[in-house]
């Protein structure tokens, strides 16, 4: 099988299972970026189950073939299977807009690893008012071309960062979960998310099980537990003079923090999902305490950005449609708001 995936960075990560799996990858990215992995390969740091600290898997003598294109390049209909794998406001940029617009125009099945939903996997949840999110999107318009039964959503659970300093072939893994994927539309497409299951699931690296497996689900709402988490942790690191890490904004007041993460459960409730598709309160807040660093959200806007994924807003603007407010989510969403039109106007 064949995946073109846009994005080198997290996409990596997955680019490496499927390598390991015995499929091919193709990653896009700026051209520096595809001359170094194309020359190079890429670098995978993560720990195995055995106790042993932090193992390399490289690219090169993977049983899948990998390589890498700039936008321009990229063919989509050349692949069996496409990832979303770039931060949403990052496909507003032309040469990425372009690629989108041919992808949705190959009707090649998408995989979205984005902690943003695109519109077109919200339009399949059913009474959903996709029109009056679009605001929560740096820019909507971006995702009209695609059928929503060709999108499905992958909650991108596993966390993972380029360590500073290093090339931008290598990315280590902080937090080995699934990726856990809703079905497609189409049996036919969710028959290539099986399989990929299957493969990598398989895979073995020295005789020992190789963590991050992908998992796909029935149901629509599993990859929507992620809301939750990003609410609860991702988006409460950043402060309105600073950044904090996960950890820290997880456990720095539990209550408050759990009084986030039932509130957005109980949203994606209102919309359809059930318990079991959910992730407790207390295996995420277990997993948090090792998250020592800030949200890449909150590394984004420390850094300058003007633009980054808003689930919170998005998450707050489906609440509201549906008569749920919470005000420490409120509070979140003015926050970032702040930070954001900061670093606009120091930009100006």
């Amino acid at each position: 099988m064949k995946m073109l995936i846009l994005g080198a960075s997290y996409g990596s990560l997955l680019s490496t299972k499927l390598l390991m799996a015995g499929h091919d990858a193709t990653l896009v990215c700026r051209a520096p970026t595809a001359e170094l992995i194309n020359s190079q390969g890429t670098i995978l740091r993560m720990a195995l189950r055995d106790g042993a600290g932090l193992r390399e898997i490289r690219s090169e003598g993977q049983p899948g073939r990998l390589d890498a294109v700039t936008p321009e390049a990229a063919r989509p209909e050349d692949y069996d299977l496409v990832g979303l794998a770039m931060q949403e406001p990052q496909y507003s940029a032309p040469a990425v807009r372009d690629l989108v617009a041919r992808v949705a125009a190959s009707g090649r099945p998408c995989l979205s690893i984005m902690n943003m939903p695109p519109p077109p996997y919200l339009r399949r949840i059913p009474g959903l008012p996709v029109a009056d999110l679009d605001d929560c999107y740096n820019d909507a318009s971006v995702w009209e071309g695609f059928l929503p039964d060709a999108v499905t959503l992958c909650s991108p659970d596993p966390q993972a960062f380029r360590p500073p300093d290093e090339a931008k072939n290598v990315l280590q893994v902080g937090l080995a979960t699934n990726f856990k994927a809703a079905v497609f539309a189409d049996p036919q497409h969710t028959a290539l998310l099986r399989r990929l299951e299957d493969d990598i699931l398989a895979v073995r690296l020295d005789g020992e099980d190789v963590p991050v497996k992908l998992r796909v689900f029935d149901s629509l709402f599993v990859p929507m537990a992620k809301w939750s988490m990003l609410l609860t942790g991702n988006y409460r690191c950043i402060l309105p003079d600073g950044v904090r890490s996960i950890r820290d904004a997880v456990l720095g007041d539990p209550a408050v923090s759990r009084g986030v993460y039932d509130w957005v459960d109980a949203l994606a409730r209102r919309l359809g999902a059930e318990a079991a598709d959910q992730v407790p309160f207390e295996k995420y807040a277990s997993a948090a305490g090792a998250l020592v660093r800030p949200s890449s959200a909150a590394r984004a806007i420390a850094g300058g950005a003007t633009a980054i994924e808003r689930v919170d807003r998005l998450v707050r603007q489906i609440g509201a449609r549906l008569d749920l407010r919470n005000a420490t989510v409120d509070e979140v969403v003015k926050t970032v708001d702040a930070r954001l039109e900061a670093n606009r106007r120091a930009r100006a």
